[in-house]
């Protein structure tokens, strides 16, 4: 199991895995139609793109909590985005 292979490695992902397993298998709550568009994950992948990108230009941050508040502010600006844009899936 995830949790046994990384809980010495990567402890703080196993704690993460244990909070948010349920999240993660969300994908399984939508329809069959929905699959297709969803099944990828070139959307998250473009967004840790747009994240590792943006985090270079500031080159040095000075503690993880300052690191967080850039990363929560670019996702609220892309969010804002995303809500404002053109529909990518159409709940049925």
């Amino acid at each position: 199991m995830a949790v046994e292979k990384y809980e010495k490695t990567a402890p703080k992902f196993v704690e993460w895995l244990e909070n948010n397993v349920e999240k993660g298998l969300t994908f399984f709550q939508f329809s069959f139609h929905h699959h297709v568009e969803i099944r990828t994950s070139n959307i998250m992948e473009r967004l840790n793109q747009e994240i590792k990108r943006r985090t270079r230009v500031v080159r040095v941050l000075p503690n993880e909590e300052s690191c967080e508040r850039l990363v929560t502010v670019m996702l609220q600006e892309i969010h804002e985005d995303w809500m404002s844009d053109k529909v990518y899936l159409k709940m049925r």
